[in-house]
């Protein structure tokens, strides 16, 4: 089986010191769903970032389809791993959404009418034709959480990374994201902490606390420990 991300002993301290990682190890598969769950400040965003070299590893390693994550392999890298932040607002800010979304392939030598081809085309895809020429700030919180995910998926990634993709929307927004991403065939990794989501979305669960991973399992197994989710801060969804 092909392991598409490999994160090998992987440790980070903040410039003050702080530790944020401690020893961080676990594979994915291609085409796997797997979330990371842990209460805020575990380790989760921090972590992701190390996906695609955003944060340098103190100490450790993460290969990224057999490609070792250092300064020189960055633009392979991200190619492959499409991370999309927590705050919609840190990936879309130009004056339009087809900009947004065309900007990733503009960077990468693509000529501007295939850029603007693929942009228009990805965001169709997501349920956003028609709305190519407005800002973000004049969509909704759901709009703008789909057309954040369509400026990575316009690159085609092959590993979908996602940071608290829900926190923000309403149930009917939620169901949309939700049934969006079943759809994909992208290998998933989905931080979050609400259960809810994960069990929506991945089979697997890796638990994070203070920086160490403290439980890999299916997802199903690790929602029915009841005193392992109440030891690391998380709630099991509603019945």
């Amino acid at each position: 089986m092909e392991m598409l991300v490999v994160v090998s002993d992987l440790s980070y301290r903040y410039p003050d010191g702080t530790a944020a990682l401690n020893g961080v190890s676990f594979a994915v598969a291609a085409g796997e769903r797997v979330a990371l769950l842990g209460p805020t400040g575990s380790g989760k965003s921090t972590l992701l970032q190390h996906l695609n070299g955003l944060l340098p590893a103190t100490a450790g390693s993460v290969a990224i389809a057999g490609i070792t994550v250092v300064p020189s392999t960055l633009r392979d890298v991200r190619r492959r791993v499409g991370l999309v932040f927590q705050d919609p607002n840190d990936q879309l800010f130009l004056p339009t959404l087809l900009e947004d979304v065309a900007f990733a392939p503009l960077n990468d030598g693509v000529p501007a009418h295939e850029a603007a081809h693929l942009a228009r085309e990805t965001l169709a895809e997501l349920g956003l034709a028609g709305v190519e020429h407005r800002a973000a700030h004049h969509l909704s919180g759901g709009e703008r959480r789909l057309a954040a995910l369509a400026t990575v998926l316009v690159s085609r990634p092959a590993v979908l990374v996602l940071d608290e993709p829900t926190g923000d929307l309403d149930a009917r927004s939620r169901r949309r994201l939700v049934g969006l991403l079943l759809r994909r065939e992208e290998t998933l990794l989905v931080a979050t902490h609400d259960l809810g989501i994960a069990e929506s979305l991945c089979r697997r669960g890796v638990v994070l606390h203070e920086g160490r991973v403290v439980a890999d399992a299916a997802l199903g197994d690790l929602l029915v420990d009841r005193a392992l989710l109440e030891r690391y801060g998380l709630a099991a969804p509603l019945e």
